[in-house]
């Protein structure tokens, strides 16, 4: 047994040392490998854009800095402005052009001659030809593949007599020299399709285009059936192109020769086309050609913006969980979804860190598919990690993989999926100074120099928070909350489908959703034109046209995407004028008005609400309306006359949603509850009950006083009780409540008298605030609805509702707001809609209402104008955005008209099967 014993022994240390030997050994392994440091590949490769010196785009995170003309002000918003919006808009008003310099273009083939543009001198005298002429065409081409934000490597000018090819990449550092002829308003700059290539002309050389005529808004402007350049080619020039050759490395030197006819062909042949296109506008109708102008130089009015993302990847890494798990459904067994999706984001955050440092698109980088991949199967090993990127990018032949900076920087992958516990700032913090920092294994260049700024990039106290404009960066904390408000309340599918109605003659009249067009088409009112996208024609005369309203806002194209930002990911509807006040606007004011409703991301959305409700603040001291009816109080079934005088330092009644907040608590836990907690909270009932002894039906009805219909009827549902037969209902038609008496906090002893104000002398907005000018004598309860409407309610006497002859309870619950002041004022009755307009005591809506009511009593529609400017000039200044539609303005009317036969006719109101027009 001693000899067993001591064998057993003996083995049992002889396993330990080799166990030991073993994972000493592995662990030195993991130290050499983790502490040689692979030359990063940029130090044996040279891209092209690294001899640029003048960059104005680079990859950090701070936001795009555009050119400031010397006649603009300095100040720091005016880099939010375009710099030549004065002289687009000019354009657009009156684009008074004389298109008859088109007529001496005339359709010449291509020979083997072109000038191609690589020097200093070269490019000078290009700059003074192209001052000489009236118009010339323009084409860009673009490299993106190789670079974090891309570059322009080829600008192709064509004149009559001479194609120019400008090499883009040995001039990069001298071509904003063609920044005047390109904004000179003199000169017609013909292009096809620049909504990109004026965005990539301001980000790679401040050139900003001016007077713009772009023959792809042309083409819509005459309905054709396409509107490619290739078809434009084929149609009218008889010339095919090979439109692959525009996926091609634009960055080599010397370009191939059927690369260089490529590029020639899209520039060449363009003022030939343009002219045919203008004949043909001519022919139809003058308004045609000023219509296809105006459309143009919209586009002009676009200014590039970097992405903004809340954390770095965050955006790339919510659309790729979200198409995964709706594609593929939860993640293998190998990971839980928590790690799964954590994965994506940590190497989607390293993939966008690398791609900015190595000026390298996303997909260059490392694919979507080997993330996905990656987050699966956290391979572990060198070959593993190969083997994963290789297998998910097996249908992308044409791209190396894994790619340079993959095999380049192996340790990053294997620190992110071996890394369990550290927060994401923390590794890209590690992983940024590892780069960049001191003795960095990457080398600073003109793109990624800033990242290192302090001002730029910040890791600190665990949150990652970015320099730019309205975003900032979210604590880590609050992801999950958020990510879940963007799933809940974004929009599911697209808003704008920009679908087009055209009318009998061919004029465009707008663009809508595919719903409106099978209204239309449903009731043979009109014939579909075109399916891709959806057109119509009305087989009608329109009462009005966008003309009518001097906007082109209805007549532009519209994207789905933030208007702040551009956050196209996710977006949901922001009211610019708050719901309060426009439900209460005459109905040709707001019917069929989608001017005031844009797209926000959730973080923008953030900001502007957090803005409106600031100004709701100001416009509620500014008017002396408050925001909340303050005080509501049961006047009791035995005195239905009796009013409260309200002394001079005590106000009767309680505020509605303390009221029911105190209702709920005692209903819920009141016997539970410290006696004097209970007794405070008894005691604000009481003060809703004018003090007399509460039953436990008063508790219930108190619970619903002031709540909205959409949350009664919840709460009843929930409780299994209906309208008519709930306790509560009982106990408020026997109580018959007879006055909810909302008590001005803002009132003194002088009277708010909302004196008239003559129309004529309006000159600004300050003229249209309360005035207090005489006083007003104590108004009597069966005249205090009028009172209180038209805002003469004295301090001495509380504004009452006569509630007296009451049909149900809900008409206790809401103020009832129809057809009040509708004989003495007949703007408020056309404000009247068929159904009862009922408003919550617990919202902004009786604060809304009043402060309509008095605009348009005072003010009339004039004074309702105003008010939106002031609302979208709010707008404007919290967001400075960047992405609104062309045509959408301050100062815009919103006046409509309506055809015989609308349903916003009121004369035909009761007509429910009419032409929506």
């Amino acid at each position: 047994m001693g000899h067993r014993l001591k064998i057993s022994i003996a083995l049992t240390i002889l396993c330990i040392s080799a166990i030991s030997l073993y994972l000493t050994v592995e662990h030195q392994k993991r130290r050499k490998r983790r502490a040689s440091k692979t030359p990063c590949y940029l130090s044996s490769e040279f891209k092209p854009q690294s001899s640029f010196k003048r960059l104005l785009a680079d990859n950090s995170y701070s936001p795009f800095k555009h050119f400031k003309p010397s006649h603009h002000c300095t100040n720091e918003q005016s880099s939010n402005l375009h710099p030549y919006e004065g002289e687009i808009m000019k354009l657009l008003k009156n684009p008074l052009i004389d298109y008859r310099i088109f007529d001496q273009k005339s359709m010449t083939g291509m020979n083997n001659s072109h000038v191609w543009v690589a020097s200093e001198s070269q490019l000078r005298e290009l700059v003074d030809v192209l001052s000489e002429e009236k118009c010339f065409a323009v084409d860009t081409e673009q490299h993106s593949l190789r670079s974090f934000l891309g570059f322009t490597a080829l600008l192709q000018i064509s004149t009559q007599k001479e194609d120019y090819l400008v090499d883009t990449i040995a001039l990069h550092d001298f071509i904003p020299m063609l920044q005047s002829v390109f904004s000179d308003p003199n000169v017609v700059k013909v292009f096809h399709g620049a909504d990109n290539d004026v965005l990539w002309l301001q980000r790679d050389f401040h050139i900003y285009v001016v007077n713009l005529f772009d023959t792809a808004k042309a083409c819509e402007a005459l309905s054709k059936p396409q509107k490619s350049l290739a078809y434009l080619l084929q149609t009218y020039c008889g010339v095919m192109t090979n439109k692959l050759l525009q996926r091609e490395d634009w960055r080599q030197r010397p370009l191939p020769e059927e690369m260089v006819e490529y590029a020639r062909v899209d520039a060449h042949y363009l003022l030939y086309i343009a002219r045919c296109l203008i004949k043909e506008l001519e022919a139809k109708d003058e308004e045609f050609l000023s219509e296809a102008s105006r459309r143009s130089n919209a586009t002009c009015l676009q200014l590039y913006f970097k992405e903004p993302d809340a954390f770095p990847g965050e955006s790339v890494a919510s659309s790729i969980i979200s198409r995964y798990l709706n594609g593929q459904g939860v993640a293998s067994s190998n990971v839980s979804g928590a790690q799964f999706q954590n994965h994506i984001r940590i190497l989607c955050a390293w993939r966008d860190l690398m791609a900015r440092v190595h000026d390298e698109s996303l997909r260059y980088v490392l694919s979507d598919q080997a993330i996905i991949s990656l987050a699966e199967k956290r391979p572990l090993s060198e070959t593993e990690i190969y083997t994963t990127i290789s297998a998910a990018d097996e249908d992308n032949g044409s791209l190396e993989s894994p790619s340079p900076v993959i095999r380049s920087h192996l340790e990053d992958v294997y620190c992110l999926l071996e890394g369990e516990g550290n927060s994401a700032d923390d590794i890209l913090q590690m992983l940024l100074h590892k780069h960049l920092g001191p003795n960095g294994s990457c080398s600073l260049s003109a793109y990624n120099y800033n990242m290192l700024s302090v001002s730029n990039l910040k890791f600190a106290n665990g949150s990652f928070s970015m320099q730019n404009g309205v975003r900032s960066g979210k604590q880590v904390t609050r992801k999950a909350s958020r990510e879940l408000f963007v799933q809940k309340f974004s929009c599911k599918a697209p808003v704008y489908h920009n679908c087009r109605i055209y009318a009998s003659d061919g004029r465009l009249l707008c663009y809508c959703d595919h719903k409106k067009l099978e209204w239309y088409l449903s009731r043979n009112l009109a014939k579909l034109m075109d399916d891709n996208p959806l057109a119509i024609i009305l087989l009608f005369e329109p009462k009005g046209r966008p003309e009518d309203e001097d906007n082109d806002f209805y007549v532009q194209s519209k994207r789905n995407m933030c208007v702040s930002c551009g956050e196209s990911n996710h977006y949901l509807r922001y009211r610019i004028i708050p719901s309060c006040y426009r439900m209460h606007f005459p109905e040709h004011l707001k019917s069929h008005r989608s001017h005031d409703i844009v797209l926000l991301c959730v973080d923008c959305h953030e900001v502007a609400h957090a803005a409106a409700e600031k100004y709701k603040r100001q416009v509620a001291t500014e008017f002396g309306i408050p925001l909340y009816v303050r005080k509501v109080m049961d006047s009791g079934k035995l005195q239905p006359t009796k009013t409260y005088e309200l002394q001079e330092h005590q106000e009767a009644g309680v505020s509605p949603s303390q009221l029911r907040t105190a209702a709920m608590a005692l209903l819920r836990h009141g016997p539970g509850m410290p006696s004097k907690r209970h007794e405070e909270l008894m005691e604000v009932v009481r003060m809703y009950y004018g003090g007399r002894e509460i039953s436990h039906e008063d508790l219930e009805a108190a619970l619903l006083v002031g709540m909205s219909p959409h949350r009664r009827r919840k709460y009843e549902k929930k409780r299994g009780a209906s309208n008519k037969n709930s306790s509560a209902s009982k106990v408020l038609k026997m109580n018959a409540i007879n006055m909810l008496e909302p008590i001005n906090p803002y009132s003194s002893e002088t009277s708010r008298c909302g004196g008239s104000l003559d129309a004529k002398d309006q000159t600004s907005y300050e003229q249209l605030v309360y005035k207090p000018e005489t006083s007003v004598k104590t108004p009597s309860i069966s005249s205090a609805i009028d009172i209180r409407e038209d805002g003469f309610a004295t301090d001495s006497t509380p504004m009452t509702l006569d509630v007296s002859g009451i049909s149900d309870v809900k008409d206790v619950m809401l103020l009832d707001t129809e057809n009040i002041h509708s004989s003495q004022n007949p703007l408020k009755a056309t404000a009247g809609s068929k159904c009862k307009s009922k408003l919550s005591l617990l919202g902004h809506g009786p604060h809304g209402k009043e402060v309509v009511d008095y605009l348009l009593t005072n003010s009339g529609e004039d004074g309702i104008h105003l008010f939106c400017q002031r609302w979208r000039q709010v707008f404007v200044d919290a967001l400075h955005p960047r992405h609104l539609p062309a045509g959408w303005d301050v100062k815009h009317s919103g006046r409509r008209m309506f055809g015989e036969f609308s349903v916003y006719n009121h004369a035909k109101a009761c007509d429910s099967d009419t032409i929506h027009v």
